[in-house]
């Protein structure tokens, strides 16, 4: 190191106070200093032939030669160098930081199914307000993935907001369950009746434990169970048409005719017979389509869509 790169007035006595390049936390701003973030690396200044470095100027061809042969900052020895003090040079490959927002998606999506699941069962209240804060404490964990699955609901129709208050469930009735299985109708029947007709026995045979799961789903009588079965047989059979944006679009309606209605409809709504029923169907469906009877698969689609909920 050439003489005054030690312990100049530039970087600070060795306790770590005062001097310009220090930092206040993570992104802080050093006092007479410039922005410092110490997860950001800092890249050096185009179009200068030097380097500052602690205080003392270093030619930049030294510097290159430097962090080749491993030494003060070069991974070559130490291992943590340049890096670890956020700087870079166009003769190394930066290491990626642990991106420890991996675990908070993770939690968010755990929150998002449980939510989507307290829907489908009617333990989330049509017109009632939930907290981010409240419904937190019930799961265990912050407001934080809370809030951002329920806007991720809110996206989807679920759920509105309430300015200062939380998120309401959105009410719905019979009217819009009828239109909802109109519209799904007009997308799955005719992709259903071309695959028919083209999609051979063995592909369909595949999908047997599918429509085997529903049956299960049925008999346990938990609506939460059999609504993520009956939409997972009804992807995998859109899904051999080969359109992702039609199979999406399809799920995201489906999804939405599972949630429970409001009035007296929801009371009468369908009960653990009407699951069996339905589950029946997909069956009695993957039948007709391994024996490509093309009559009964348009009759059962039908009756499939017109009784849908």
């Amino acid at each position: 190191m050439k003489q005054g790169a030690q312990g100049s007035a530039m970087t600070g006595n060795p306790d770590g106070s005062g001097g310009s390049d220090r930092a206040e936390g993570v992104g802080g701003v050093g006092v007479g200093g410039p922005e410092v973030r110490a997860d950001v690396p800092r890249v050096p200044v185009q179009g200068r032939g030097v380097e500052e470095e602690r205080g003392g100027r270093v030619d930049r061809a030294e510097r290159v030669e430097r962090v080749e042969r491993g030494v003060d900052g070069g991974l070559g020895q130490g291992g943590a160098g340049a890096v670890a003090r956020g700087e870079h040079t166009h003769s190394e490959t930066p290491i990626p930081r642990p991106r420890t927002l991996v675990q908070r998606a993770s939690v968010r999506g755990q929150i998002l199914d449980a939510l989507r699941a307290a829907l489908v069962t009617g333990e989330l209240t049509p017109g009632a307000v939930y907290s981010a804060p409240a419904l937190g404490e019930r799961f265990g964990v912050s407001a934080t993935p809370v809030r951002e699955a329920m806007q991720q609901l809110a996206l989807e129709g679920a759920v509105e907001v309430v300015p200062n208050r939380g998120f309401r469930v959105v009410e719905r009735g019979a009217r819009e369950l009828a239109e909802l299985a109109e519209v799904r109708a007009l997308i799955e029947v005719p992709v259903m009746l071309r695959l028919a007709r083209t999609v051979s026995v063995e592909r369909w045979a595949e999908l047997r434990p599918l429509a085997e799961a529903t049956v299960r789903a049925a008999s346990s009588g938990c609506r939460a169970t059999y609504a993520e079965s009956d939409r997972s047989f009804h992807r995998a059979v859109l899904a051999f048409c080969g359109n992702e944006q039609l199979v999406q679009l399809a799920d995201d309606l489906h999804r939405r005719a599972q949630w429970p209605l409001v009035g007296p409809v929801r009371v009468s709504g369908r009960g653990h017979a009407d699951l069996l029923a339905d589950a029946a169907e997909h069956m009695a469906l993957l039948d007709a389509l391994i024996a490509r009877d093309l009559d009964v698969v348009r009759s059962l689609v039908g009756e499939h869509f017109a009784g849908a909920h």
